[in-house]
Protein backbone atom coordinates (compact mmCIF):
# COMPACT_ATOMS: atom_id res chain seq x y z
CA UNK A 1 0.00 0.00 0.00
CA UNK A 2 1.00 3.35 -0.94
CA UNK A 3 2.20 6.30 1.41
CA UNK A 4 -0.75 8.33 0.00
CA UNK A 5 -3.56 5.59 0.21
CA UNK A 6 -2.34 5.20 4.03
CA UNK A 7 -2.85 8.61 4.67
CA UNK A 8 -6.38 8.94 3.41
CA UNK A 9 -7.25 5.95 5.96
CA UNK A 10 -9.99 6.90 8.51
CA UNK A 11 -9.89 5.10 11.39
CA UNK A 12 -10.34 7.94 14.25
CA UNK A 13 -14.36 7.49 15.36
CA UNK A 14 -15.98 9.81 17.94
CA UNK A 15 -14.76 8.12 21.54
CA UNK A 16 -11.08 8.83 19.90
CA UNK A 17 -11.92 12.40 19.03
CA UNK A 18 -13.42 12.69 22.35
CA UNK A 19 -10.05 11.34 24.19
CA UNK A 20 -7.99 13.42 22.24
CA UNK A 21 -9.42 16.62 22.94
CA UNK A 22 -9.81 15.97 26.45
CA UNK A 23 -5.84 15.34 26.65
CA UNK A 24 -5.64 18.64 25.02
CA UNK A 25 -7.89 20.73 27.21
CA UNK A 26 -7.02 18.75 30.43
CA UNK A 27 -10.55 19.43 32.28
CA UNK A 28 -9.24 20.45 35.48
CA UNK A 29 -6.78 22.83 34.25
CA UNK A 30 -9.54 25.32 36.18
CA UNK A 31 -7.41 24.68 39.17
CA UNK A 32 -4.74 27.33 37.74
CA UNK A 33 -7.32 29.89 36.89
CA UNK A 34 -9.47 29.51 39.75
CA UNK A 35 -8.02 31.93 42.03
CA UNK A 36 -7.70 35.23 39.35
CA UNK A 37 -10.80 34.34 37.89
CA UNK A 38 -13.05 34.31 41.66
CA UNK A 39 -10.88 37.45 42.78
CA UNK A 40 -12.20 39.45 39.31
CA UNK A 41 -15.44 37.93 39.74
CA UNK A 42 -16.16 38.27 43.41
CA UNK A 43 -16.45 34.86 43.87
CA UNK A 44 -18.78 33.96 40.93
CA UNK A 45 -16.05 31.46 38.75
CA UNK A 46 -18.89 29.34 38.45
CA UNK A 47 -20.87 31.99 36.37
CA UNK A 48 -17.76 32.71 34.70
CA UNK A 49 -17.07 29.64 33.42
CA UNK A 50 -20.65 28.76 32.51
CA UNK A 51 -20.60 31.92 30.27
CA UNK A 52 -17.89 31.18 28.60
CA UNK A 53 -18.66 27.44 27.65
CA UNK A 54 -22.26 28.61 26.23
CA UNK A 55 -19.94 30.53 23.79
CA UNK A 56 -17.34 27.70 23.46
CA UNK A 57 -20.49 25.33 22.82
CA UNK A 58 -22.06 27.37 19.81
CA UNK A 59 -18.21 28.29 18.61
CA UNK A 60 -17.47 24.58 18.60
CA UNK A 61 -20.37 24.12 15.81
CA UNK A 62 -18.46 26.40 13.56
CA UNK A 63 -15.17 25.01 13.88
CA UNK A 64 -16.94 21.43 13.61
CA UNK A 65 -18.49 22.34 10.01
CA UNK A 66 -15.35 23.94 8.97
CA UNK A 67 -13.02 21.19 10.07
CA UNK A 68 -15.06 18.88 7.92
CA UNK A 69 -15.29 21.09 4.78
CA UNK A 70 -11.81 22.18 5.39
CA UNK A 71 -9.09 19.47 6.49
CA UNK A 72 -6.42 20.98 7.74
CA UNK A 73 -3.95 21.42 10.62
CA UNK A 74 -3.97 25.10 9.75
CA UNK A 75 -7.29 25.39 11.97
CA UNK A 76 -8.85 28.57 12.44
CA UNK A 77 -6.17 30.25 9.61
CA UNK A 78 -7.50 27.70 7.34
CA UNK A 79 -10.84 28.37 7.81
CA UNK A 80 -10.83 32.32 7.59
CA UNK A 81 -8.38 32.26 4.99
CA UNK A 82 -10.51 30.10 2.72
CA UNK A 83 -14.06 31.00 4.49
CA UNK A 84 -13.26 34.88 4.14
CA UNK A 85 -9.99 35.94 2.63
CA UNK A 86 -6.66 34.93 2.33
CA UNK A 87 -5.25 38.34 3.51
CA UNK A 88 -7.61 38.36 6.80
CA UNK A 89 -6.54 33.90 7.30
CA UNK A 90 -3.18 35.32 7.34
CA UNK A 91 -3.96 37.73 10.45
CA UNK A 92 -5.41 35.14 11.85
CA UNK A 93 -2.81 33.09 11.61
CA UNK A 94 -0.33 35.78 13.12
CA UNK A 95 -2.49 35.75 16.20
CA UNK A 96 -1.98 32.20 16.86
CA UNK A 97 1.77 33.27 16.30
CA UNK A 98 1.45 35.14 19.44
CA UNK A 99 -0.17 32.14 21.08
CA UNK A 100 1.81 30.02 20.04
CA UNK A 101 4.69 32.12 21.55
CA UNK A 102 2.97 32.86 24.81
CA UNK A 103 1.93 29.38 25.71
CA UNK A 104 5.28 28.67 26.29
CA UNK A 105 5.57 31.92 28.96
CA UNK A 106 2.22 30.97 30.78
CA UNK A 107 3.70 27.06 31.40
CA UNK A 108 6.64 28.53 32.67
CA UNK A 109 4.98 31.27 35.43
CA UNK A 110 2.32 28.76 37.18
CA UNK A 111 4.88 25.40 36.74
CA UNK A 112 7.29 27.73 38.91
CA UNK A 113 4.45 29.25 41.30
CA UNK A 114 3.82 25.79 41.88
CA UNK A 115 6.69 24.40 42.81
CA UNK A 116 7.71 27.74 44.74
CA UNK A 117 4.02 26.98 47.19
CA UNK A 118 5.42 23.22 47.16
CA UNK A 119 8.96 24.46 47.98
CA UNK A 120 9.07 27.97 49.51
CA UNK A 121 12.67 27.91 50.38
CA UNK A 122 13.95 28.25 46.59
CA UNK A 123 12.71 31.73 44.98
CA UNK A 124 10.03 32.40 42.41
CA UNK A 125 12.87 33.25 40.04
CA UNK A 126 14.90 30.09 41.05
CA UNK A 127 11.91 27.89 39.54
CA UNK A 128 11.72 30.12 36.33
CA UNK A 129 15.38 29.36 35.64
CA UNK A 130 14.60 25.58 36.10
CA UNK A 131 11.67 25.33 34.14
CA UNK A 132 12.29 27.69 31.50
CA UNK A 133 16.33 26.25 31.35
CA UNK A 134 15.42 22.79 31.76
CA UNK A 135 12.42 22.92 28.88
CA UNK A 136 14.96 24.04 26.64
CA UNK A 137 18.00 22.25 27.24
CA UNK A 138 15.48 18.77 26.71
CA UNK A 139 14.31 19.77 23.63
CA UNK A 140 17.77 21.15 22.29
CA UNK A 141 18.42 18.22 23.13
CA UNK A 142 15.45 16.27 21.10
CA UNK A 143 13.91 14.92 23.73
CA UNK A 144 10.19 16.03 23.94
CA UNK A 145 6.75 15.19 26.31
CA UNK A 146 4.94 12.17 24.27
CA UNK A 147 1.15 11.65 23.87
CA UNK A 148 1.76 9.07 26.07
CA UNK A 149 2.77 11.26 28.87
CA UNK A 150 0.30 13.88 28.46
CA UNK A 151 -1.83 10.81 28.85
CA UNK A 152 -1.07 9.71 31.73
CA UNK A 153 -0.71 13.10 33.31
CA UNK A 154 -4.04 13.93 32.48
CA UNK A 155 -4.75 10.49 34.11
CA UNK A 156 -3.29 11.36 37.77
CA UNK A 157 -4.87 14.98 37.16
CA UNK A 158 -8.37 13.03 37.41
CA UNK A 159 -7.65 11.29 39.93
CA UNK A 160 -6.70 14.14 42.22
CA UNK A 161 -9.69 16.17 41.07
CA UNK A 162 -11.89 13.28 42.42
CA UNK A 163 -10.17 13.31 45.45
CA UNK A 164 -11.02 17.19 45.63
CA UNK A 165 -15.00 16.69 45.01
CA UNK A 166 -15.31 13.54 47.36
CA UNK A 167 -13.04 15.58 50.10
CA UNK A 168 -14.99 19.06 49.50
CA UNK A 169 -18.08 17.13 49.20
CA UNK A 170 -17.86 15.03 52.56
CA UNK A 171 -16.35 18.40 54.10
CA UNK A 172 -19.48 20.44 53.16
CA UNK A 173 -21.99 17.99 53.94
CA UNK A 174 -20.26 17.40 57.91
CA UNK A 175 -19.75 20.97 58.59
CA UNK A 176 -23.08 22.20 57.32
CA UNK A 177 -25.51 19.43 55.85
CA UNK A 178 -27.62 20.03 52.61
CA UNK A 179 -27.46 23.75 52.73
CA UNK A 180 -23.48 23.79 52.88
CA UNK A 181 -22.99 21.64 50.15
CA UNK A 182 -26.08 22.94 48.12
CA UNK A 183 -26.80 26.45 46.98
CA UNK A 184 -26.94 29.29 44.14
CA UNK A 185 -24.72 31.85 45.80
CA UNK A 186 -21.60 30.31 43.49
CA UNK A 187 -23.51 31.19 40.55
CA UNK A 188 -25.64 34.72 41.93
CA UNK A 189 -24.78 36.19 45.22
CA UNK A 190 -26.73 39.25 45.56
CA UNK A 191 -24.46 40.71 48.02
CA UNK A 192 -21.15 40.68 45.54
CA UNK A 193 -22.33 40.58 42.39
CA UNK A 194 -21.39 42.65 39.79
CA UNK A 195 -22.17 42.13 35.91
CA UNK A 196 -18.88 44.30 34.39
CA UNK A 197 -16.49 41.75 37.01
CA UNK A 198 -18.02 38.62 35.60
CA UNK A 199 -17.62 39.91 32.24
CA UNK A 200 -14.07 40.46 32.99
CA UNK A 201 -13.52 37.09 34.91
CA UNK A 202 -15.15 35.65 32.04
CA UNK A 203 -12.68 36.89 29.60
CA UNK A 204 -9.87 35.60 31.70
CA UNK A 205 -11.77 31.78 32.64
CA UNK A 206 -12.23 31.28 29.45
CA UNK A 207 -8.42 30.16 29.01
CA UNK A 208 -10.18 26.81 30.67
CA UNK A 209 -11.36 25.96 26.81
CA UNK A 210 -8.79 27.42 24.59
CA UNK A 211 -7.16 24.52 22.58
CA UNK A 212 -10.55 22.53 21.64
CA UNK A 213 -9.66 23.11 18.08
CA UNK A 214 -6.75 21.11 17.49
CA UNK A 215 -9.53 18.18 17.50
CA UNK A 216 -10.27 19.97 13.83
CA UNK A 217 -6.96 19.09 12.77
CA UNK A 218 -7.66 14.93 12.97
CA UNK A 219 -10.51 15.39 10.39
CA UNK A 220 -9.25 13.62 7.62
CA UNK A 221 -8.12 10.73 9.93
CA UNK A 222 -12.25 11.08 10.70
CA UNK A 223 -14.80 8.29 10.18
CA UNK A 224 -17.53 10.24 9.11
CA UNK A 225 -16.00 13.77 9.83
CA UNK A 226 -19.41 15.67 8.90
CA UNK A 227 -20.79 14.47 11.90
CA UNK A 228 -17.83 13.20 14.25
CA UNK A 229 -15.55 16.34 13.78
CA UNK A 230 -18.83 18.64 14.99
CA UNK A 231 -19.72 16.62 17.86
CA UNK A 232 -16.73 15.98 19.49
CA UNK A 233 -16.01 19.28 19.23
CA UNK A 234 -19.33 19.97 21.26
CA UNK A 235 -18.82 17.02 23.73
CA UNK A 236 -15.21 18.47 24.54
CA UNK A 237 -16.57 21.24 25.37
CA UNK A 238 -19.00 20.18 27.77
CA UNK A 239 -17.43 17.89 29.37
CA UNK A 240 -14.68 20.75 30.42
CA UNK A 241 -16.68 23.01 31.18
CA UNK A 242 -19.10 20.87 33.70
CA UNK A 243 -15.94 19.84 35.30
CA UNK A 244 -14.83 23.29 35.50
CA UNK A 245 -18.10 24.49 36.70
CA UNK A 246 -18.41 21.16 39.40
CA UNK A 247 -14.45 22.31 40.90
CA UNK A 248 -15.24 25.92 41.16
CA UNK A 249 -18.51 25.22 42.96
CA UNK A 250 -17.33 23.33 45.19
CA UNK A 251 -14.35 25.25 45.90
CA UNK A 252 -16.23 28.16 46.69
CA UNK A 253 -18.76 26.40 48.27
CA UNK A 254 -15.43 25.17 51.07
CA UNK A 255 -14.11 28.91 50.89
CA UNK A 256 -16.26 31.51 49.76
CA UNK A 257 -14.37 34.26 52.08
CA UNK A 258 -11.11 35.51 49.88
CA UNK A 259 -9.71 37.45 52.01
CA UNK A 260 -8.15 34.96 54.05
CA UNK A 261 -5.60 33.67 50.58
CA UNK A 262 -2.98 36.08 50.14
CA UNK A 263 -1.95 33.69 46.73
CA UNK A 264 -4.45 34.42 44.20
CA UNK A 265 -2.91 31.88 41.42
CA UNK A 266 -2.33 28.71 44.06
CA UNK A 267 -5.81 29.65 45.62
CA UNK A 268 -7.38 26.39 44.75
CA UNK A 269 -4.08 24.62 46.10
CA UNK A 270 -5.33 26.44 50.01
CA UNK A 271 -8.52 25.45 49.42
CA UNK A 272 -7.41 21.78 49.08
CA UNK A 273 -5.74 22.06 51.88
CA UNK A 274 -9.08 22.93 54.06
CA UNK A 275 -10.36 19.54 52.82
CA UNK A 276 -7.99 17.49 52.40
CA UNK A 277 -4.82 18.45 54.70
CA UNK A 278 -1.01 18.78 53.44
CA UNK A 279 -1.30 15.48 51.16
CA UNK A 280 -3.78 16.89 48.54
CA UNK A 281 -2.23 20.45 48.42
CA UNK A 282 0.97 18.59 47.40
CA UNK A 283 -0.66 16.13 45.37
CA UNK A 284 -2.49 19.19 43.66
CA UNK A 285 1.06 21.10 43.35
CA UNK A 286 3.10 18.27 42.13
CA UNK A 287 0.52 17.56 39.63
CA UNK A 288 0.15 21.33 38.44
CA UNK A 289 3.79 21.82 38.16
CA UNK A 290 4.99 18.58 36.35
CA UNK A 291 1.85 19.04 33.82
CA UNK A 292 3.26 22.31 33.21
CA UNK A 293 6.56 21.14 32.46
CA UNK A 294 5.43 18.67 30.48
CA UNK A 295 2.73 21.04 28.28
CA UNK A 296 6.15 23.45 28.25
CA UNK A 297 7.90 21.41 26.37
CA UNK A 298 5.16 20.57 23.99
CA UNK A 299 4.58 24.15 23.41
CA UNK A 300 8.17 25.24 23.38
CA UNK A 301 8.92 22.81 20.28
CA UNK A 302 5.78 23.49 18.51
CA UNK A 303 6.42 27.23 18.59
CA UNK A 304 9.72 26.54 17.71
CA UNK A 305 8.93 24.70 14.98
CA UNK A 306 6.37 27.08 13.96
CA UNK A 307 9.11 29.50 13.24
CA UNK A 308 10.85 27.34 11.30
CA UNK A 309 8.21 26.53 8.87
CA UNK A 310 7.75 30.61 8.41
CA UNK A 311 11.57 30.89 8.17
CA UNK A 312 11.79 28.05 5.78
CA UNK A 313 9.06 29.87 3.28
CA UNK A 314 10.13 33.02 3.64
CA UNK A 315 7.34 34.27 5.60
CA UNK A 316 10.15 35.42 8.36
CA UNK A 317 13.59 35.61 7.61
CA UNK A 318 15.20 32.59 6.54
CA UNK A 319 18.84 33.02 7.65
CA UNK A 320 17.35 33.27 11.24
CA UNK A 321 14.46 31.04 11.24
CA UNK A 322 14.35 28.23 8.55
CA UNK A 323 17.50 26.63 9.91
CA UNK A 324 18.01 22.87 11.27
CA UNK A 325 20.74 21.65 12.85
CA UNK A 326 22.53 18.38 12.01
CA UNK A 327 19.65 16.40 13.68
CA UNK A 328 16.78 18.25 11.78
CA UNK A 329 16.19 20.12 14.71
CA UNK A 330 15.08 23.81 14.89
CA UNK A 331 17.60 23.95 17.88
CA UNK A 332 17.84 28.18 17.62
CA UNK A 333 14.44 28.48 17.34
CA UNK A 334 14.16 26.45 20.92
CA UNK A 335 16.65 28.23 22.15
CA UNK A 336 14.85 31.84 20.97
CA UNK A 337 11.37 30.53 22.30
CA UNK A 338 13.33 29.68 25.67
CA UNK A 339 14.57 33.41 26.31
CA UNK A 340 11.10 34.52 24.98
CA UNK A 341 9.55 32.04 27.97
CA UNK A 342 12.37 33.18 30.43
CA UNK A 343 12.14 36.80 29.91
CA UNK A 344 8.01 36.27 29.39
CA UNK A 345 7.98 34.92 33.17
CA UNK A 346 9.84 37.36 34.70
CA UNK A 347 7.85 40.38 32.88
CA UNK A 348 4.34 39.36 33.02
CA UNK A 349 2.83 37.70 35.71
CA UNK A 350 0.25 34.46 34.80
CA UNK A 351 -3.13 36.69 34.61
CA UNK A 352 -1.27 38.92 32.08
CA UNK A 353 0.13 36.41 30.07
CA UNK A 354 -3.20 33.91 30.06
CA UNK A 355 -4.87 37.12 28.87
CA UNK A 356 -2.45 37.50 25.62
CA UNK A 357 -3.19 33.96 24.98
CA UNK A 358 -7.17 34.69 25.21
CA UNK A 359 -6.76 37.35 22.88
CA UNK A 360 -5.32 35.99 20.02
CA UNK A 361 -7.17 32.95 20.77
CA UNK A 362 -10.60 34.83 20.48
CA UNK A 363 -9.63 36.97 17.76
CA UNK A 364 -9.64 33.63 15.96
CA UNK A 365 -12.67 32.29 16.89
CA UNK A 366 -14.69 35.37 15.79
CA UNK A 367 -12.88 34.63 12.48
CA UNK A 368 -13.93 31.46 12.38
CA UNK A 369 -17.64 32.43 13.41
CA UNK A 370 -17.66 34.86 10.61
CA UNK A 371 -15.98 32.43 8.02
CA UNK A 372 -18.78 30.07 8.93
CA UNK A 373 -21.95 32.69 7.84
CA UNK A 374 -20.42 33.52 4.57
CA UNK A 375 -18.77 29.87 3.52
CA UNK A 376 -22.84 27.92 4.66
CA UNK A 377 -24.94 31.36 4.17
CA UNK A 378 -23.72 33.56 1.72
CA UNK A 379 -21.57 31.32 -0.57
CA UNK A 380 -22.72 27.82 0.15
CA UNK A 381 -21.05 24.50 -0.89
CA UNK A 382 -22.16 22.84 -4.38
CA UNK A 383 -25.42 20.80 -3.05
CA UNK A 384 -25.67 22.39 0.59
CA UNK A 385 -29.17 23.72 1.46
CA UNK A 386 -29.15 26.95 3.61
CA UNK A 387 -30.55 26.53 6.81
CA UNK A 388 -31.45 29.74 8.58
CA UNK A 389 -30.88 28.52 11.88
CA UNK A 390 -27.49 26.22 11.90
CA UNK A 391 -26.10 28.31 8.83
CA UNK A 392 -26.73 31.93 10.05
CA UNK A 393 -28.10 32.21 13.43
CA UNK A 394 -25.88 30.10 15.05
CA UNK A 395 -22.18 31.08 14.01
CA UNK A 396 -24.15 34.82 14.60
CA UNK A 397 -24.59 33.96 18.09
CA UNK A 398 -21.50 32.12 18.80
CA UNK A 399 -19.45 35.44 16.85
CA UNK A 400 -21.40 37.97 19.04
CA UNK A 401 -20.87 36.11 22.46
CA UNK A 402 -16.59 35.56 21.42
CA UNK A 403 -16.74 39.80 21.15
CA UNK A 404 -18.42 40.17 24.31
CA UNK A 405 -15.44 38.12 26.06
CA UNK A 406 -12.68 39.45 23.97
CA UNK A 407 -13.90 43.00 24.63
CA UNK A 408 -14.06 42.35 28.09
CA UNK A 409 -10.15 41.64 28.61
CA UNK A 410 -8.32 44.13 30.66
CA UNK A 411 -7.37 47.11 28.11
CA UNK A 412 -3.54 46.01 28.79
CA UNK A 413 -4.20 42.82 27.31
CA UNK A 414 -5.81 44.51 24.41
CA UNK A 415 -3.70 47.10 23.87
CA UNK A 416 -0.67 44.69 23.66
CA UNK A 417 -2.66 41.98 21.80
CA UNK A 418 -3.79 45.28 19.59
CA UNK A 419 -0.14 46.21 18.80
CA UNK A 420 1.12 42.45 17.69
CA UNK A 421 -1.57 42.68 15.31
CA UNK A 422 -1.19 46.01 14.00
CA UNK A 423 2.56 44.77 13.37
CA UNK A 424 0.90 41.97 11.59
CA UNK A 425 -0.84 44.46 9.53
CA UNK A 426 2.00 46.42 8.64
CA UNK A 427 3.90 43.27 7.83
CA UNK A 428 1.07 41.70 5.60
CA UNK A 429 1.02 45.17 3.87
CA UNK A 430 4.85 45.69 3.08
CA UNK A 431 4.82 41.62 1.93
CA UNK A 432 1.90 41.67 -0.44
CA UNK A 433 2.88 45.28 -1.89
CA UNK A 434 -0.38 46.92 -0.45
CA UNK A 435 -2.39 43.71 -0.29
CA UNK A 436 -2.39 43.42 -3.89
CA UNK A 437 -0.50 39.96 -3.67
CA UNK A 438 -1.80 36.76 -2.24
CA UNK A 439 -0.36 36.47 1.18
CA UNK A 440 2.62 33.76 2.17
CA UNK A 441 1.14 30.67 3.63
CA UNK A 442 1.71 29.88 7.03
CA UNK A 443 2.24 26.19 8.06
CA UNK A 444 0.87 25.18 11.14
CA UNK A 445 1.37 21.58 10.26
CA UNK A 446 4.88 20.67 11.89
CA UNK A 447 3.93 22.75 15.15
CA UNK A 448 0.69 20.80 15.63
CA UNK A 449 3.19 17.50 15.02
CA UNK A 450 4.97 18.93 18.02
Amino acid sequence: MSDASRKLQRVLGLNDLVFYGLVLLQPVGIMGLYGVATARSHGHTSTSILIAMGAMLVTSVSYGRMAALYPSAGSAYTYVGRGLNPHLGFLAGWTMVMDYVIIPVVNVIYGALSAERLVPVVPYWAWVLVFALGMTVLNARGIRATARANQILMAAMVVVAAAFVVAAVRHLFHTAGWPGLVSLAPFYNPATFNFGDVCMATSFAAAAYVGFDGITTLAEDAREPKRTVPLATVLVCLVTGLTAILLAYLAQRVSPDLRKFTNEETMFMDIATVVGGPWLFSAIAVIMAVTCFGSGLTSQVGAARLLYSMGRDNVLPRAVFGRLDSHNAPTLNIWLIGLLALGGAFVLNYERATELVNFGAFLAFMGVNAAAIRTFWFNPPPGHRRKWLTDLMVPAIALVFCFWIWWSLPKPARIAGGIWFAVGVLYAAIQTRGFRRRPAMLDFGDANRA
